[in-house]
């Protein structure tokens, strides 16, 4: 199960994560602390479910839901809120609401109800399934039209969990840059310069540069960290998983993830001391972009 979490209290987006990865119930994939900020990447990634606070500026829970059904988000939602009257309820069910969690957040509410929605969605596919089955039906193929690089890189960081990252929107624009500007090079300029170009084109003043250059990089160091330790996550719980087997030995230093992997298993996490190449990550993460993004669109 792949959960997005939208809550603008921080303490709650933690703890469920905590929750969530502890206790084996799925991935985190993103999380979000505004309704707002949650539309674009919840409709680009189809998480299969939203863990969702009712109570949040600008746009409140039921709204962000709203927003989320006319761009055509077809997953499932649990509400999050401290106050639960007739009132919100009824809305609620009336949004496809079918579940609550109350705060103070409870380990045991929390678990209790995402696998009973784990099951609901193993009952649906069963259903599905023996439908299908009974009356002998083939279902059609899509033709799909040709990816985007944006929509391509938000597949891959979605894979590793880190698209809620401040530093995923620098990897994006690095990559549509790079397409914009050399389509068909197979190695990267110098990453210095790469961040300075990135910087210019998003409008900093050439003042500025030098210190957004560096705001740049450490902000794609943080990210590939949560993605090195995401993998690693992954790989500990089932080491055949099919995203550990692609991303682990060709985005990072494998012998990193293999340490982390064991400081897991041994019950420590300090996933800060883990050397990261920067270099390595989008040299990669651009000749797969490029290989994907030039495959030829078709039934499949």
């Amino acid at each position: 199960m792949r959960y997005f979490i939208v809550d603008d209290d921080t303490a709650s987006r933690k703890m469920l994560k905590k929750i969530i990865t502890e206790g084996d119930l799925g991935l985190v994939i993103g999380d979000a602390d505004s309704g707002i900020s949650s539309l674009s990447p919840i409709a680009t990634m189809h998480p299969d479910v939203v863990l969702i606070d009712f109570l949040m500026p600008e746009l409140d829970g039921i709204e962000t839901i709203e927003q989320l059904r006319k761009k055509g988000y077809e997953g499932q939602f649990i509400m999050i809120s401290q106050i639960v009257n007739k009132e919100m309820v009824g809305e609620a069910y009336e949004k496809g609401v079918e579940f609550f969690i109350h705060k103070p957040i409870n380990r045991i509410e929390v678990q209790s109800i995402l696998r009973k929605i784990a099951e609901q969605f193993r009952l649906q596919d069963s259903l599905l399934a023996i439908k299908e089955s009974l009356a002998n039906i083939t279902p059609s193929k899509p033709i799909y039209k040709k990816q985007s690089v944006k929509e391509i890189v938000y597949s891959i960081l979605s894979d590793m969990g880190v698209i809620g990252e401040v530093g995923s929107d620098d990897i994006i624009a690095m990559m549509e840059f790079l397409f914009d500007q050399h389509d068909s090079m197979t190695q990267l300029p110098p990453l210095k310069e790469l961040y300075e170009a990135i910087s210019t084109k998003s409008g900093i003043p050439s003042v500025n540069i030098q210190r957004e250059s560096k705001a740049i990089e450490q902000r794609l160091r943080r990210t590939i960290l949560m993605a090195m330790n995401n993998i690693a996550s992954l790989g500990a719980i089932d080491y055949m998983n099919p995203e550990f087997e692609h991303y682990a030995p060709r985005y990072f230093d494998f012998q990193e993830i293999r340490n982390q992997m064991i400081q897991m298993q041994e019950g420590r996490k300090d996933f800060a001391k883990m050397k990261v190449n920067n270099k390595k990550f989008l040299q990669v993460l651009y000749l797969e972009v490029q290989e994907k993004y030039n495959q030829t669109p078709k039934n499949r």
